[in-house]
């Protein structure tokens, strides 16, 4: 039985020609319509919403990935956070969350989750999860590490302690920093896993994509039922796309890691840069350029890196989250988490360390007044 993660990815897909011809390469089925053999009868394909062979195929493989029973491909990472909250939690109900997180998890909780009556408090260590627990409580949502301050919370220990009194509370973790190379939350008491697949599952800067997996057989149900109501589903090409993409996550994450490290270090020392950000492992970084540096000057110095709003892909990108992705947070929010208009957050691509050091270096020295 084939257990090691880079073989399960590098096989991902293979032996799913249903028309046994050999291929190589994952069939790629367009059909939205499936032909019925008889009345009452199924191929398990019927309607494309429902389910397609290559989604199919992609949606094994997360579960695989993850080490869960069941897997669903969703249209892109809000979406696949909302098939999580629209299924768990109804009016009335309330959930605990990490206090720094994703601006467009933060839009969505201010927005569409309050309007739907549920509330929430944030948390910023094991102790605030605990004692904001309250009768209502249904859920835990853990991003970590955390988007754009690099916060680390312990999946294991939140997960461990909160069962021990509150064993019906559902603990979801956005998986999208790490992936299942540096992390698997189900294995550390999480019972659902949540990834912008756009990021680095996808890793080519093609795909929209989303997706969420859970250990529990009882959740699967319950999501499944969601997803197939509200067809918020991952449409065939992009599902085929990301089965492609995956071959390789291992080997792009190797890389992404290298270089997010060797320019965590690095940068640390780099006059001009007040402080960096990192969680010790994997390919973001985020840091303040000093006082008496011009951000937009920064940016336009960028030979390599490029100023998008986006992570995870082959080529570095530079985000600046105080105008980007948490741009929707007013100042007070955003300045108590750190998020000021000197933080630069970096995803580093799979290009020369060396190369991207002294692009950023470069970058940096120009941006002084």
């Amino acid at each position: 039985m084939i257990e090691k993660i880079d073989t399960i990815l590098a096989q991902g897909g293979n032996d799913t020609d249903a028309n046994k011809t050999g291929a190589i390469v994952t069939p790629l089925y367009f059909s939205t319509a499936y032909r019925h053999p008889g009345l009452g009868e199924s191929t398990g394909f019927d309607y494309a919403r429902l389910n397609t062979p290559t989604r199919h195929i992609l949606e094994e493989q997360l579960a695989v990935l993850e080490q869960g029973v069941q897997a669903f491909a969703t249209s892109s990472g809000m979406s696949a956070i909302d098939l999580v909250f629209s299924t768990v939690l109804k009016t009335g109900d309330h959930f605990l969350t990490s206090d720094d997180l994703y601006g467009g998890t933060y839009r969505y909780f201010d927005g569409l989750v309050t309007q739907r009556g549920v509330s929430y408090d944030s948390c910023g260590n094991l102790e605030d999860f605990l004692t904001k627990i309250q009768p209502k409580t249904k859920l835990i949502w853990l991003e970590t590490p955390s988007n754009p301050m690099m916060k680390l919370f312990d999946i294991q220990k939140i997960a461990s302690a909160v069962k021990a009194k509150y064993p019906d509370i559902i603990i979801a973790v956005d998986n999208t920093f790490l992936t299942p190379i540096y992390q698997q939350p189900l294995t550390l008491g999480a019972d659902i896993v949540v990834h912008s697949a756009t990021k680095y599952l996808g890793g080519h800067n093609d795909i929209l994509a989303g997706a969420v997996i859970t250990g529990d057989d009882g959740l699967a149900a319950q999501l499944e039922t969601a997803l197939v109501t509200s067809g918020q589903v991952l449409d065939p090409f992009s599902s085929w796309l990301l089965i492609r993409s995956l071959k390789t996550l291992h080997l792009r994450m190797m890389r992404h890691n290298e270089n997010g490290q060797f320019l965590a270090e690095e940068l640390s020392h780099v006059s001009g840069v007040a402080h960096l950000n990192y969680a010790g492992i994997g390919g973001m970084i985020s840091f303040y350029l000093a006082d008496g540096y011009d951000v937009d000057a920064f940016l336009k110095g960028l030979q390599i890196a490029s100023f998008a709003e986006s992570l995870g892909g082959p080529e570095t990108l530079i985000t600046i989250p105080a105008v980007q992705t948490h741009h929707d947070m007013n100042q007070e929010q955003r300045l108590a988490l750190g998020i000021t208009d000197q933080l630069i957050r970096v995803s580093a691509g799979l290009e020369d360390k060396d190369d991207l050091l002294h692009d950023l270096m470069q970058a940096i020295a120009g941006a002084k007044v």
